[in-house]
């Protein structure tokens, strides 16, 4: 008998936030937690990422970031709005250029799991449901760009992706005329008509 693959497999199921759900969850954070998702919001960092950002990774000048541990163990740059640009400049004022920027209201570090619950917590106070996670603030920077028209190379590029793949995958589908635009550029004029 032949093997029968699962219906819809392949079909990128991304769940992310609208910006009135992003106000929301922000607007619902303690001022620690709130610091982290709104640095996750505005990057489309990974959880570990942020929590290891030093106040020397941001470049006021540049207007971004240096993500310097990436899960590709390669560094990448990471270009902000001037949203953005403002938070990070307020976040890493005063500090050594050692200093995580990204600390607990305690002072103590945030590490692998210490954000989960509250995040939850923030999530049921802005009745946000199904909750979202830390990956899921990726996928909502990375939908509002795809939404946006910025070109999937570019989206690919702010979240380090290695190629095209992944990020075509979850987001093309987002991009206004993406499909066709894309075409257009490539295909050109046969002569025919």
């Amino acid at each position: 008998t032949a093997v029968r693959p699962f219906s819809k497999v392949d079909t990128a199921r991304v769940r992310y936030l609208d910006d009135a759900e992003t106000r929301r969850l922000v607007n619902a954070c303690a001022p620690d937690l709130r610091a982290l998702v709104t640095a996750a919001l505005l990057t489309g960092c990974r959880y570990g990422e942020l929590i290891a950002l030093k106040a020397a990774d941001f470049n006021c000048d540049t207007g971004g970031l240096t993500i310097p541990l990436t899960k590709s163990g390669k560094p990448r740059h990471v270009w902000l709005t001037d949203e953005g640009r403002r938070f990070f400049t307020d976040a890493t004022a005063g500090r050594a250029p050692a200093a995580l920027v990204l600390v607990r209201v305690t002072g103590k570090l945030w590490r692998k799991a210490h954000a989960q619950r509250p995040l939850l917590d923030a999530c049921k106070a802005a009745k946000i449901d199904p909750p979202a996670s830390f990956h899921i603030l990726r996928h909502t920077y990375a939908s509002r760009l795809a939404r946006l028209g910025v070109p999937m190379a570019v989206i690919a590029e702010q979240l380090g992706h290695a190629d095209l793949r992944m990020t075509t995958k979850h987001y093309a589908h987002l991009s206004p005329g993406y499909v066709a635009e894309t075409v257009r550029a490539a295909f050109s004029s046969l002569g025919i008509v």
